[in-house]
């Protein structure tokens, strides 16, 4: 019999090398498994292992043998290997020859989604989903939490200042998601210090980060005051239309929600379609897609409806592939509550905005000189748009056209405005 020679047994370990998996039986019964994982955009579940398909990722994944009942060894991980790549920086999805484009181009661009995942506020709002649907303790006054979504200082802070002095403080909460990517200055005071959720993040237009955030106020807001009944969203931009007992009393005596509700709109199929054709389906459906305005006042049991919300997400949460049609934060909220409770909501926003004179995706801008009595008198006097007047019985209960309820809230006005508003507040918008 032949004996093996070196350089045949040199040949087959280098015939062996290409072997892409290796087991390893440790002394505490676990195996441990490194594979090269393709994309996939569906995951199945295992009793065995969890399983995550990563676009790109070398995974080492320690899976015990045992059941996790009666597994003493508690530091079984996973590391994930960036699988190495021929670019200078390997972390980098968008080509490097992709241009240095404004978030807010009209024209269809690949998107990068930002650092800082959707994943991280999972514990928040999982733990938020879970308080008592109704404001306790019973006896107490019901509160409206004001949510201020920025990034940037308040231009119309000391209007608010105001607008909240005439207030009794066991009426209302002031919450501010304030970008950390942004400087602030002057820095947030009054009624607003202390305000900003510890939790901001980075927001930015055509990417479901401005979903994140309002679900992710909404979650402090119900955790931070069970009191809180009615949760307005609102931007730097927004000014109030009336007095705070009027806002208030407009609010907490409402048992339904204010969303704007549009179906059959002429930009619904592109906006459906943002993230690719069908990859909505099968959750939501081109029939069941509904586009609304982004601030909106939710009752405490919506509030907690959102936060709760993982089936929707999961889709809503995609990056869009081309950013001319990409508006999730207009797109989600009034999809969920019309496929959840229709019968729920009053289907329109109580806050004014002048879509006559449309720029960039963003609607009319209101200048210092337009600012003044006659003006808010005639934003008060508008009549909202009533989305699906025949959804959960609307129609029957109130008509179409028969409904007037009153603005609250409008925008955009430029920060040049502050000054005149302030000056006709207590004649003008403060008098009811």
């Amino acid at each position: 019999m032949l004996s093996p020679n070196p350089l045949s047994l040199f040949c087959a370990v280098l015939l062996c090398l290409p072997l892409a998996l290796v087991f390893t039986i440790s002394g505490d019964s676990s195996t441990t498994t490194t594979t090269d994982i393709p994309y996939s955009s569906s995951s199945n579940s295992s009793s065995a292992a969890d399983t995550k398909a990563t676009a790109g990722l070398i995974v080492t994944v320690t899976v015990p043998t045992t059941p996790i009942s009666s597994t003493k060894n508690s530091s079984d991980i996973i590391l994930i290997q960036r699988k190495p790549t021929n670019s200078t920086n390997p972390q980098k999805s968008i080509p490097a020859n992709t241009p240095n484009i404004p978030a807010e181009h009209s024209l269809p661009l690949p998107l990068q989604t930002p650092q800082s995942s959707p994943d991280e506020d999972d514990s928040l709002l999982r733990t938020a989903s879970k308080v008592n649907p109704k404001p306790s303790p019973p006896n107490s006054p019901k509160k409206v939490a004001f949510m201020f979504l920025t990034t940037t200082p308040l231009p119309f802070a000391p209007l608010w200042e105001l607008f909240f002095r005439q207030a009794p403080r066991d009426r209302f909460n002031v919450y501010i998601h304030a970008d950390p990517t942004f400087d602030y200055n002057p820095p947030f005071s009054g009624v607003f210090s202390g305000r900003v959720i510890p939790s901001s993040k980075p927001t930015r237009r055509h990417t479901p980060t401005l979903i994140s955030a309002a679900r992710r106020m909404l979650s402090h807001a119900l955790l931070d005051d069970p009191a809180n009944y009615m949760f307005a969203l609102l931007s730097p931009a927004c000014i109030p239309l009336h007095s705070f007992n009027f806002t208030y009393g407009t609010l907490v005596e409402s048992r339904k929600s204010f969303i704007e509700i549009l179906r059959n709109e002429k930009t619904a199929y592109g906006r459906w379609a943002a993230r690719g054709e069908e990859v909505m389906l099968p959750e939501v459906g081109l029939e069941e897609f509904r586009i609304g305005s982004q601030f909106w006042s939710l009752t405490r049991r919506h509030a907690r409806l959102v936060v709760g919300d993982r089936r929707l997400w999961g889709k809503f949460r995609l990056p869009c592939v081309r950013t001319d049609t990409c508006y999730p934060e207009e797109n989600y909220f009034p999809t969920l509550l019309s496929m959840v409770d229709p019968g729920g909501v009053v289907p329109a926003t109580l806050t004014h905005v002048d879509w006559s004179d449309v720029q960039s995706g963003h609607p009319r801008t209101y200048i210092a000189s337009e600012v003044g009595s006659e003006m808010i008198a005639r934003l008060r006097g508008e009549r909202p748009r009533y989305g699906e007047l025949t959804i959960g019985g609307w129609s029957g209960d109130d008509g179409e056209g028969k409904r007037w309820d009153p603005f609250l809230f409008a925008r955009k006005f430029e920060p040049e405005c502050a000054d005149p508003l302030l000056s006709i507040a207590n004649e003008a918008i403060f008098k009811d």
